[in-house]
């Protein structure tokens, strides 16, 4: 692997690593400007920018012809923005079972494409890695001293002081994870890569995505709805009272086929509920909690700044919980974990639920501010005791994630962590 002097490393490239060998290809998803193509770069040997306004035209000729054409250069060969030709999808699959070599390629994608006629699964061939955007530790904003590894593991000995206040955690919250955004130092510019980046979205790829025509003040509006419901268990019906109650004229099945296309390009990224096995008969919920790709998205929609975060800290919380779950996704995926949220009908709930492919799981409450550690260190014991652990096991951790600065383990085996001290 070569590294550019400038590239930030990613918790993805040792999965990348990985990947490449172990399969014979690797397919890297993600929303756009996440810097997949980037970290496809450090380990590619050739690369084709499907999107390269100078052959972009040639390139789809070649495609519809001879397919096999443009896979041809040193491997891994990156073919970037795959979807724009998916026919290349078999192409690759055909010619990783002819080579038979691990390490040939990688396609990169911000779309999920059409469905093609005879497009193989690409199962045992074509290995998944699924980017998103930077962590708090991938940016540099926290220390790293507490690692989930080692709360799966049983570590008790772990110390941490997160470096970012209050006015920090608004700052990195607003500003995302964008690569593009962390090299900029000048504020008011890095948070204007965000609000560029939404306006593409809004009126260029939600047209793009599938080649239907979508109004970008429905989408735009739309878009705010959900922001305001971040953080929160949400269906279709409750954004369309919501625009309703905006005297904002949409109808359901258009709300359905937007919300698709989001999902499409990876904009949504919605948090499922753990489904476990309970002592009592107590009825889980199942509907899933919204989140954006970057809680930034969220915020520029919502008009936040600096200033009236701290004057809406209700929003600030929520955004900020949102933050969190996307960097316990970034770090539970390196484990090969995935991340949930728990509700029942009785309104008891816990913010996070990770889960190793293994079975090992660890509680989450997320709260931002000390006077909340309490009741939420009595909400985990509580959820733990109500888990039937002959089935699903002890956790291996319960844990507060807060934006407060020390870490430490309470003396009730609960562990304190502020965001800043988080990694893998």
């Amino acid at each position: 692997m070569y590294v550019k002097s400038d590239y930030l490393a990613r918790i993805a490239d040792k999965k990348m690593e990985l990947a490449l060998q172990s399969s014979g290809a690797v397919l890297i998803t993600g929303p756009k400007w996440c810097g997949k193509t980037e970290t496809a770069k450090q380990f590619a040997k050739s690369v084709l920018y499907m999107q390269d306004p100078d052959s972009a035209e040639a390139y789809q000729r070649i495609a519809s012809l001879k397919p096999s054409q443009l896979l041809d250069g040193e491997t891994p060969r990156l073919i970037d923005e795959w979807q724009d030709a998916p026919v290349l999808w078999n192409a690759v699959r055909f010619i990783v079972d002819q080579r038979k070599k691990r390490g040939q390629f990688i396609l990169t994608g911000s779309v999920v494409p059409k469905t093609v006629e005879n497009m193989h699964s690409g199962a045992g061939r074509i290995s998944r890695l699924e980017m998103r955007t930077m962590s708090l530790y991938e940016s540099n904003d926290s220390t790293g001293e507490v690692s989930l590894t080692s709360l799966f593991n049983g570590e008790r000995e772990m110390i941490g002081t997160s470096m970012l206040s209050i006015d920090d955690l608004a700052f990195v919250l607003l500003r995302g994870g964008w690569p593009e955004a962390l090299k900029e130092k000048r504020e008011h510019v890095a948070m204007q890569s965000v609000y560029d980046y939404t306006e593409v979205l809004i009126n260029d790829d939600m047209s793009r995505v599938d080649g239907k025509k979508r109004t970008p003040e429905r989408v735009r509006n739309l878009l705010r709805s959900i922001a305001r419901h971040i953080s929160a268990p949400v269906n279709s019906t409750t954004i369309l009272q919501d625009l309703i109650a905006s005297d904002i004229s949409i109808s359901d099945k258009t709300i359905c086929d937007y919300t698709n296309a989001l999902k499409k390009l990876f904009v949504i990224d919605d948090l499922p509920v753990w489904r476990t096995s309970l002592r009592s008969k107590t009825a889980i919920r199942t509907t899933s909690k919204r989140h954006l790709s970057d809680p930034s998205i969220a915020g520029v929609l919502l008009s936040a700044t600096r200033d009236n975060l701290f004057k809406d800290f209700n929003t600030f919380g929520l955004l900020f919980e949102s933050m969190v779950i996307r960097d316990l996704r970034v770090y539970a995926g390196s484990l090969n974990g995935k991340v949930y949220y728990y509700r029942d009908k009785q309104g008891n709930e816990i913010d996070a639920i990770i889960e190793l492919a293994d079975g090992r799981w660890g509680a989450i409450e997320i709260k931002m501010g000390s006077n909340e550690e309490e009741l939420a260190a009595k909400n985990l014991l509580k959820f733990k005791r109500s888990v039937d652990t002959s089935k699903a096991g002890e956790p291996s951790f319960l844990a507060i994630i807060t934006a407060t600065q020390v870490a430490y383990l309470r003396e009730d085996g609960v562990w304190v962590i502020p965001i800043g001290c988080l990694k893998d």
